[in-house]
């Protein structure tokens, strides 16, 4: 399977690959996750409602968020393939 097919059938996650093995990246997450565990644990059922509906929107923006990322560095990267070619082309004349 090519890289292109990898990427559209979900074989490939970029995010997933980058973050993985990032040390701050983890140490972020475990204090986020004890954060949000004590935070949960003093709230009334009431807040703990409205901070489910905070958390489901903050996930739905960075995930927007990612995607207009990827989708960004995606064609930047193209551009710059495309403006690389022109310069080879023009030297190789």
């Amino acid at each position: 399977m090519t890289l292109l097919e990898n990427l559209w059938y979900g074989n490939i996650d970029p995010h997933e690959e980058i973050l993985t093995e990032s040390k701050r990246y983890k140490h972020l997450l475990s204090l986020m996750g004890r954060n949000r565990d004590e935070l949960g644990e003093t709230l009334t059922e009431k807040q703990s409602e409205t901070l489910e509906k905070y958390d489901s929107a903050v996930n739905e923006m960075h995930s927007l968020s990612e995607v207009e990322a990827f989708s960004y560095g995606f064609r930047l990267g193209v551009r710059l393939m495309i403006e690389a070619g022109g310069i080879m082309t023009k030297g190789d004349t």
